[in-house]
């Protein structure tokens, strides 16, 4: 989150901003993995008033976008609802860039998925940077490797541990 509060300080509050999230693993559109929850918090977070669209692509977003008041925030609907997201399919990747200037990265935990959404839009968006939290993320992993505080210990896996404890 504090790559999109920083949208709100005074330097910057002039900008629209468009977030895009994943939830789950749905197949397909799935009402419990949809992020209308979210925008309560979310709107209290950034002390404004978060507009939710109901999807993250096509012509009604199109227009809520262009709609957008100064300092405006729209939260896509979950692009996971979409097989072309994790395919990185590039019309997809082309539809949701559309609805940006510049792409920033806030997400440590899926920086290494090539999905339309993270790295897909990368191709049409410039400039695509790591939010503060991913560069906050990054800095603590090079001083690990580079210099660690001893005794250290590194535990490394490949799968998510959130389903193997339900």
């Amino acid at each position: 989150m504090p790559t999109e509060l920083f949208s709100y300080s005074k330097e910057i509050d002039h900008l629209n901003n468009t977030i895009s999230i994943s939830r789950g693993r749905p197949k397909g559109v799935t009402p419990k993995y949809s992020l209308a929850p979210l925008v309560p918090r979310l709107s209290e977070l950034l002390g404004i008033q978060v507009v939710k669209a109901d999807d993250c692509i096509g012509p009604e977003v199109e227009k809520l976008v262009a709609s957008l008041p100064e300092g405006g925030v729209l939260l896509l609907e979950n692009v996971r609802f979409y097989k072309e997201e994790e395919k990185n399919e590039p019309e997809f990747a082309k539809k949701l860039a559309s609805l940006a200037d510049l792409f920033v990265n806030d997400a440590f935990g899926t920086a290494h998925r090539a999905h339309a959404s993270t790295e897909g839009v990368t191709k049409f968006l410039k400039p695509s940077v790591a939010g503060f939290l991913l560069q906050k993320e990054l800095d603590y992993l090079v001083g690990a490797v580079s210099s660690p505080k001893r005794p250290f210990a590194a535990i490394v896996g490949g799968s998510k541990v959130s389903p193997r404890l339900e």
